[in-house]
């Protein structure tokens, strides 16, 4: 087992914090003994910022994780995603009510497209279902039938077009109503949205969004990958498949392509903090986006257990004895991430880890990653380690 350093950096020595430097390694360093091979974090409490490491970046050499490294991020790139559209809106180069018919009329065709705005894509409502298992199709019998995880490999250097997994979920039953009262998630939606910054930009959807946003947030450690390998150092990354993998198998080298500008950013912790607080602050759209983007409504996850509460690429949190948060977590094959904003904007916390889908399906006693993630989320969001995990 390994403990890396932790640090914590004040631009305001005399500021009151209650950020608790020792605590919140303890509490990071669990999480790894309890079974996630490295996990990073950084914590922010107004001007003073804590950033911790705990366990190996590579099971087999052992190497450590370190609190900088980049890592998969995840659906937390919807949220950029979002953002350069709704930037795009601001100029007047596309509606939010507008079909998204009047613009990729060949990929949305007929009276579909008509049916369909870019508001519903932004927010899940617009009833186009996942295309996952149509892309990964070893999975269909997920989780009650027949099933393998053998689409993971065939898929890890598949070159997919966004035209070709777009269609694939506009050729599923529908999940829902266009713009009904509920929405279903779908990273569908998100393909569409970058073949709409596509045609009204001219650029590559992740070239746009690169320029628009990640460039004005200023962030030096995000990107889109631009091929299956991440440059190094990185960290290994291992997928569990709810135990149908093991051990856990390392898939850090993967073609992103299945998932676009949906899910395949790369981060850390520090630049996912400075987005969205940037972002939240009003600094990367402006007041009249950011209050479309805090319009939320229900949204049923992937696997159908359970709603989060959803609005344009953001995603509102309400953790009990902390309050309201705002932002996005979201995983690939292999990684894990969350990153959290508080409704003033003082308390951040973003988190990554190399393990994911831990838990063997119908276990019914709570595994102790998750009691282990539970506690260190509640000391890093101010709300009582000690309390039962609600």
């Amino acid at each position: 087992m390994f403990r890396n350093s932790s640090q914590e950096i004040s631009t305001a020595p005399s500021a009151p914090s209650a950020l608790d430097a020792d605590g919140l390694a303890s509490a990071l360093d669990a999480v790894h003994r309890a079974g996630i091979p490295g996990v990073v974090a950084e914590v922010r409490d107004g001007d003073r910022v804590w950033r911790g490491a705990a366990g190996v970046a590579d099971l087999r050499t052992g190497r450590p994780v370190t609190a900088d490294m980049p890592h998969r991020v995840g659906s937390i790139t919807k949220t950029f995603t979002a953002a350069a559209v709704l930037r795009l809106v601001e100029r007047g180069a596309v509606g939010l009510d507008a079909p998204i018919g009047d613009h990729l009329p060949r990929l949305v065709p007929d009276g579909r497209g008509a049916g369909i705005t870019v508001r519903m894509l932004l927010s899940h409502t617009s009833g186009i279902p996942e295309y996952l298992f149509s892309a990964f199709p070893s999975l269909r019998g997920f989780p009650a039938g027949d099933f393998s995880t053998r689409s993971l490999d065939d898929n890890r250097f598949r070159r997919f077009a966004p035209s070709e997994l777009v269609a694939m979920g506009l050729a599923a039953p529908p999940a829902g109503r266009p713009g009904g009262p509920s929405g279903v998630y779908s990273n569908a939606n998100y393909l569409l949205l970058g073949e709409l910054l596509r045609e009204l930009t001219g650029l590559p959807p992740e070239e746009h969004i690169t320029r628009d946003v990640i460039g004005r947030a200023g962030l030096r450690h995000t990107a889109f990958p631009s091929a299956p390998r991440l440059p190094d150092p990185h960290p290994r990354m291992y997928e569990a498949f709810y135990g149908h993998i093991d051990p856990p198998r390392d898939y850090s080298e993967y073609d992103m392509s299945w998932t676009g500008v949906g899910a395949s950013l790369v981060s850390t912790p520090g630049d996912l903090n400075r987005f969205y607080r940037l972002l939240l602050a009003g600094e990367i759209v402006n007041a009249t986006s950011l209050e479309q983007m805090r319009r939320t409504g229900p949204v049923l996850t992937q696997d159908g257990q359970s709603t989060i509460d959803y609005g344009l690429g953001l995603h509102r949190f309400e953790i009990p004895g902390s309050g309201t948060f705002w932002g996005h977590d979201g995983t690939v094959w292999g990684a894990q991430a969350l990153s959290l904003t508080s409704a003033d904007g003082t308390r951040q916390l973003s988190v990554a880890m190399n393990l994911v889908r831990w838990k063997r399906l119908g276990s019914p006693a709570t595994h102790p990653i998750d009691e282990a993630l539970s506690h260190f989320y509640r000391r890093a969001l101010g709300g009582d380690p000690h309390a039962s995990a609600s």
